[in-house]
């Protein structure tokens, strides 16, 4: 809950230009229903939020978009796969 309640204060304090979130943060709040809260904040309706997981079901990928990700990566991955959803999200910011 600690982990959370840090995330949410931040965001609040100041705006970043995209969030990785973890999916399972462990006790408390899981990473779908901080991204629903980061998402209700008026400077963060559009900022890129990528659910990074290792939940690679069919249907995951899905359900965490619906949920108000804007992305998906799930564990594990390699650093070309990191660099090439980073370059698509900048290339859509710009």
């Amino acid at each position: 809950m600690f982990k959370f309640r840090v995330g949410i204060k931040e965001v609040r304090e100041k705006h970043y230009g995209a969030i990785l979130m973890d999916i399972n943060l462990g006790r408390g709040l899981d990473g779908v229903a901080t991204t629903k809260l980061i998402r209700e904040i008026p400077d963060y309706q559009h900022t890129p939020i990528v659910a990074v997981t290792a939940f690679a079901m069919v249907g995951d990928k899905e359900e965490f978009l619906k949920a108000g990700c804007s992305h998906y990566i799930s564990k594990p991955f390699n650093r070309r796969d990191f660099s090439t959803l980073v370059q698509k999200i900048l290339k859509q910011q710009s």
